[in-house]
Parts: structure tokens; sequence; C-alpha cells
């Protein structure tokens, strides 16, 4: 059999492990996702036993991040052409090795180099997983997949910080690490013996320039987002890296659109049905990440919830989306509604849990309750249809490089939301405060506060707020929901038997 046969196979083909396959890889997935959340439950005692500076905590937790974002196209690139295989076998020991030196780091410098390290490694594991759920089902059954591979994916960002808070609980902070070691051994042991490979058959020459590009450009764009809440958005430290990020990412499109094997072939913009799931991929990614960025702080100082505690709070979230992809509820949906009808349906669900907990979940948790599960039957219809339609919108082939694409936009959706929906936070907030006060965070104007009635006023002024930011997510959410289900539709029609060329 030839080896685009080969690869034409694996689009259409079942194999015959495929389930066992797909709990290794969202196992690898899970440790991960993991990762992104579980440090910050250990600032505490990294502060303490490190001696850390509020700048070594920010790098210890952006370094992962940063690079693994920066680096997902790259990733997704390099799977197709050297094997996807090859390349989760690559993530896996780099990851298992930088918990380890992260485990047992005895300084501030040596972690950060650690998470470093462990975000190569999960940017190979992130687009390596999707691209071989991919390769491995088919049609019929690569839809209730991907949704397991979503679920995993809501799953790690929620339990982060209970797994985090229990290991602390009884162990000192190098255990969140050190406990990734067995998992990825396991999960290493599991895919040299069951994971088949696969890789690009035409054999592209690798896009080395394109590689750089992307890779400064996306980190440097990331980090103006994470950077914009703390140094100020018209700070020269923003607007320096959000201005190389731009011109990288220029560069990048400049670039793959000249030469023969681009890394990113630019035409899939051209596409509609891959343009609506990219508008669609990135708005649920915002009012995900912006919504739980919020809600953390809703929980914490508006309701008065400890840290752990508010994490058991949002955990309704993750387990509506969790247990409606375990039982197959949103797959079926699918075929019923379609591809568009699936997102907007979704979307507008994750929506309308927003507006629930801005308007009912002010005062008290019954009201957020009914918000989070709201918002996780939303997630759970809209996200696996849109990375189904993103990866049937790019050729078997370059799987790859649409894991990356899906990768890409979760971590920018979710960097953009955290960043607008907390500068309208911090807007409102500031604007309702009482001038006296002179404070523009919460913190500061609690501390300025002088008496009970002054400290209700803050309260108030930050859960108002709260509301509006609230409200702005369900906003952008609800259009962008419908924005994808059009340009999806309109795909389909041009798509369809008997339409005019």
């Amino acid at each position: 059999m030839t080896a685009t046969a080969a690869e034409h196979e694996s689009a259409t083909t079942r194999h015959p492990q495929r389930w066992v396959i797909l709990g290794v890889i969202c196992l690898a997935e899970l440790t991960v996702l993991l990762d992104n959340t579980v440090l910050n439950v250990a600032i505490p005692s990294l502060t303490r036993d490190l001696h850390a500076s509020t700048a070594d905590i920010q790098w210890m937790i952006n370094a992962y991040s940063l690079v693994q974002s920066g680096l997902l196209l790259t990733a997704g690139s390099s799977a197709d052409r050297y094997g996807r295989k090859k390349m989760l076998i690559a993530g896996l020991t780099l990851f298992g090795a930088g918990s380890l030196v992260a485990g047992l780091a005895q300084s501030t410098g040596q972690l950060i180099a650690a998470r470093a390290g462990m975000g190569i490694g999960g940017a190979l594991l992130m687009t390596t997983t999707l691209a071989v759920v991919v390769q491995i089902f088919d049609n019929t059954e690569r839809v209730r997949a991907i949704g397991l591979w979503s679920t995993v994916n809501s799953l790690g960002f929620a339990a982060g910080p209970l797994i985090g808070g229990a290991l602390l609980d009884h162990f000192w902070w190098g255990a969140i690490f050190l406990v990734n070691i067995p998992v990825a051994v396991i999960a290493l042991a599991a895919v040299v013996g069951l994971v088949p490979e696969s890789k690009n058959p035409a054999g592209d020459r690798p896009d080395l320039l394109g590689a750089l590009l992307s890779t400064v450009g996306m980190t440097a764009v990331v980090y103006a987002i994470i950077s914009g809440p703390a140094h100020g958005w018209a700070s020269t430290h923003v607007l320096v890296a959000a201005a190389v990020g731009i011109v990288f990412l220029a560069g990048f499109v400049a670039w793959e659109l000249h030469i023969p094997f681009p890394m990113l072939d630019m035409h899939f913009f051209r596409n509609q049905r891959f343009v609506g799931a990219v508008a669609g991929a990135v708005l649920v990614a915002f009012g995900m990440g912006g919504s739980l960025f919020l809600l953390t702080q809703h929980l914490q100082f508006v309701l008065g919830y400890g840290p752990l505690d508010a994490g058991l709070r949002t955990a309704p979230l993750a387990l509506t989306i969790v247990a409606l992809n375990l039982t197959g509820v949103s797959a079926k949906l699918l075929p019923r509604l379609g591809t568009p009808g699936t997102i907007a349906t979704g979307m507008t669900a994750l929506a309308a849990g927003l507006v629930a907990i801005a308007l009912l979940g002010g005062d008290s948790y019954p009201g957020m309750l009914l918000g989070l599960v709201v918002m996780g039957a939303g997630i759970a219809f809209a996200m696996p249809a849109m990375a189904n339609a993103i990866m049937s919108a790019i050729p078997p082939e370059k799987a790859g490089v649409g894991a990356g694409v899906n990768g890409t936009l979760a971590e920018f959706g979710n960097g953009l939301g955290v960043a607008v929906l907390g500068a309208v936070l911090n807007s409102r907030f500031a604007a309702l405060l009482p001038a006296a006060l002179g404070a523009a965070s919460l913190p500061a104007a609690l501390a300025a506060a002088d008496g009970p009635g002054d400290r209700s006023r803050v309260a108030d002024a930050f859960a108002s707020g709260l509301q509006t930011s609230q409200l702005v997510g369900a906003a952008a959410v609800l259009a962008g929901g419908l924005l994808a289900a059009v340009l999806l539709r309109r795909a389909e029609r041009a798509d369809a038997p008997g339409a005019a060329a």
C-alpha cells in the first residue's frame, strides 16, 4: 500500500484499538492541562520556600503558557512531517524530564527554566494528541472522540487547583510536578506499544523561517495580552511586545504565501467552513477563559469563599461538560442539528449561562450554579463541533497543523478573554468606586475603606463591575456563535451537490 493510500485509509477507517488509544492520549493530554492551573495554588509555598518575588511567580506561571502557545503551530507541522507518534513520544519525554527538574528545583531560575521545558513538551502533546484522534477514528465516530478529547481539556483546567490543593495539604510544593512523572511513564509505554505512526506522505520540506516567525510572533502577542493587566495596556512594555508580535506574524503570513511548502497554508482562510469554525473557537475560549477568571474573583472577593472552596464551586462547569460528552449527548446532537445548528445552540447556551451568572449569581451561589451548568452544556455542544469543523476543513495529511491551529486559537481566546473582560471589570469598578478611597484594585480599596459602609460600597462596585464584564462576554460569545453558524451554513450550501460553481 502506498503512503498516500495509507493516509487516506487512516482518515476513513477505524483503528481496532482506537478507544484504548484515545484513553492513552487523553491521559497524556490531562497532565499537560493540569499544569496550566496547578501552580496557582502553590504560590504561597513557592514565595516562602524559594523566596520568590512577584515577578518570579509571574514568570513561573507564564513561562509554561508562553512557550507552549508560541510553539503550537511549529509542533503541529513537525508532527506532520516527522511522524505524530515520534513527536508524541518526544513530548512525553520532555514533559516528564521537565517535571522532574521542576520538582527538584532549588531556585526560582531553575523552576522557570524547567517550566519552559515542560511548555515545549506540552506543545508537542497538545498537537499530536488531536492529530492522532483524527487519524484513528472515521467520520462516524470522530465527533464523539473529539468530544471526549475536549472533555479532558475542560477537566484539566478545572481540576488543576483541586489536585494541587490536595497535594499541598500533605506534601511540599515539588509534589505537584513529581506526580506527573509516573503518568508520563505509563503514557509513554502505552504510546510506544499502541499508537500507530502516521505522517504527511508528501514529505514537505521543513519551513524553518516560518517556524521562527510564528513562534516569536505568537509568543510576543500572548505575552502582551498576559502583561496588559499588570503593566497597563498603554505601557511601553506591552506596546513593544504587541508591536513585535504583529510585525512577526505579518511576516509569517507574507512568507507562507510566498513559499511552495508553507507550514500553514493561508488559502485555508478562503474556506468559509474553516473561517467560521475559527471565529467560533476563539470566542468560546474567550467566554470560558474570561468567565472563569472573573468567577474565581467573584467567589473569593464577593461571596467570601477560600481558594479551595472557590475551586470546588466552579467544578459543576467541568462536570457538566464531562457528563454530556461521556454519555454521547453532544455527539448525538450534531447529526440532528448539523454543524452550524450545533455551534449556534452551544454558543447561545454559553451566552445564556454568562447572563444567568451576571443577573442571578451576584449575591448567592445557587444563581451562579445555574449559570455554570448552562455554560457547561453550551461548551459541551459547541467545542467538539468546532474542533471537528476545523480539522475537517484541513486535509488529513495536515492534521498536526490543524491541531496546532486549534490549540493556538484556544490559547489566544483564553488570554483575550482574561484581558478584555478583566479590563471591563477594572474600568467599571474604578468608575463606581468612591473617590475618597483613591484605589483602583479591590484589595487596596478595601484596605483604604473606613468602616463597614465604605467596605460595602467597595464590594458593591466590584460586584457591579463583574456583572458588566459578564454581560459583555455574553454579547461577544452570542455574536460569535451566530457569525460562525452563518459562515458554516454558507459553506455547506456552497459545497452541496448542484451548487453554482
